[in-house]
């Protein structure tokens, strides 16, 4: 059994640091990279790309929309043509660190707002998936799992990863719990672990409610601005390999 361990990171901005990433990026297989749109500028995302060639973490963009007072959280209007080249903008920016430090993009994760909008806007997930196709068909997908950014890739030929989250409670549909919502995240890693690992064995969360429902699990994201961020993927990698599920990049 083999499973992705990725997390949100390059989110510091100018004198502002967010996250952990020096301690996280050694621990986990993909890293999504912000890419200077809600999160992130042209000095962090140098260094945050340069962390992981030097130690070998699969690299993806993280394009979100253009909200640095909400970090990419608030749901921003904008035409379907719009966000393709919101997208493709953004893809440009991390494209250029990695040919300047000489390694490969892998996958492209939106970011927050953009991200949890695909779940129910096909035409959404289409514009997203039309602006990496364009740049980039090999790049693969990486979406919420089960959602309309997973199968818009697929049918476009593109290589489509399943995320789960171990920091994010889920609803009775399938999808994330509101972050305005109080059980929005998990806090307690014990309870983070029991969750991932009845994701990857069981193929299976257990929601809000308690229902069970299926899921596939190809990848596992922990938020990198998280307070427990570091304690989770540590907690997390432990488990994991302890129970001889191989972590590797997608």
């Amino acid at each position: 059994m083999k499973i992705d361990l990725n997390a949100d990171l390059g989110e510091s901005f100018g004198n502002y640091t967010i996250g952990n990433d020096e301690a996280i990026i050694p621990l986990i297989t993909s890293a999504n990279i912000a890419c200077g749109m809600h999160a992130g500028d042209f000095n962090v995302l140098n260094r945050t790309v340069a962390l992981c060639k030097e130690n070998n973490t699969g690299i993806g963009a993280h394009p979100g929309y253009n909200d640095l007072m909400g970090f990419g959280r608030k749901q921003v209007d904008m035409s379907y043509d719009e966000v393709e080249n919101l997208v493709t903008y953004q893809l440009g920016a991390i494209q250029a660190f990695c040919n300047k430090h000489q390694v490969e993009l892998n996958h492209v994760k939106p970011h927050g707002a953009l991200y949890n909008a695909t779940f129910n806007d096909e035409k959404l997930a289409q514009a997203i998936v039309n602006a990496i196709k364009q740049f980039d068909p090999k790049l693969k997908v990486m979406g919420i799992a089960g959602g309309n950014l997973v199968r818009v890739a697929q049918e476009n030929g593109l290589t489509a990863i399943n995320e789960v989250f171990a920091d994010r409670n889920y609803t009775d549909e399938g999808t994330l719990v509101s972050r305005k919502a109080n059980n929005a995240m998990i806090h307690n890693v014990d309870e983070a672990v029991e969750h991932v690992l009845r994701m990857i064995i069981d193929n299976q969360v257990k929601t809000e409610t308690g229902k069970l429902i299926p899921i596939q699990a190809d990848s596992i994201c922990v938020h990198g601005d998280g307070p427990e961020a570091l304690a989770f993927v540590e907690q997390i990698r432990d488990t994991l390999l302890q129970k001889n599920i191989e972590i590797t990049t997608i």
